[in-house]
């Protein structure tokens, strides 16, 4: 039961880092409709979608299921306030996985120099840490709307693809929902098969 509690709140506040990182860098690029929605905080109440952050991952993790993943309310920005038009939703795209990556990455430093100092069970839950934050990274990098890895699709697609970026828009999720809940040995065990790799190089377990 610990287990669980602890999974649902690492779950929860590396999500809420995730969407805040998104509204630090709109604000930072010039658009500061995040902030002045009060939502470039790490208060969790801010953030939280009741099914994406709460229902959604618990369901998951009472199935056992090998991959977690859930989802916040997503902080709001206007691309038409950055400064850069055509990078500027990229940038914001990416500092949400790149958040994750940090965190997971600082972990994993505590647990691979600490010579075995924190403890089994501390070492369980750093590991635990590092493998949701890699795991929502790698996940939200998937270049289909609405996930961050979209945004960084259309910034390097051509003009001519305009058309293609709009269809992707309306049926990404569709597409999304079929990948994980359909054909889920598609994209979802390739990528938890990716993240323990990444785990395994840089907490070295």
């Amino acid at each position: 039961m610990l287990d669980f509690i602890f999974s649902i709140a690492v779950l929860i506040m590396s999500i809420v880092i995730h969407e805040v990182s998104h509204g630090v860098a709109a604000n930072l690029l010039g658009d500061p409709t995040a902030k002045y929605e009060g939502r470039l905080t790490l208060n969790p109440l801010k953030h939280l979608d009741p099914f994406g952050s709460v229902l959604l991952p618990a369901i998951l993790v009472f199935v056992r299921s090998p991959f977690i993943f859930g989802y916040a309310r997503p902080v709001p920005y206007n691309p038409y306030n950055l400064r850069n038009q055509r990078w500027g939703p990229a940038v914001v795209g990416v500092a949400g996985p790149a958040s994750n990556i940090l965190v997971a990455v600082i972990f994993a430093a505590m647990m691979r120099f600490s010579g075995g100092f924190l403890g089994s069970s501390f070492e369980d839950m750093v590991f635990w840490i590092i493998k949701i934050n890699i795991w929502l990274a790698i996940f939200n990098l998937i270049p289909i709307p609405p996930l961050d890895g979209s945004k960084v699709l259309f910034a390097l697609l051509p003009p001519r693809f305009s058309a293609f970026e709009l269809a992707l828009e309306r049926y990404g999720f569709f597409i999304l929902i079929i990948l994980i809940f359909v054909l889920p040995g598609i994209i979802l065990v390739p990528l938890a098969n990716f993240t323990s790799l990444i785990i395994r190089f840089l907490a070295g377990v």
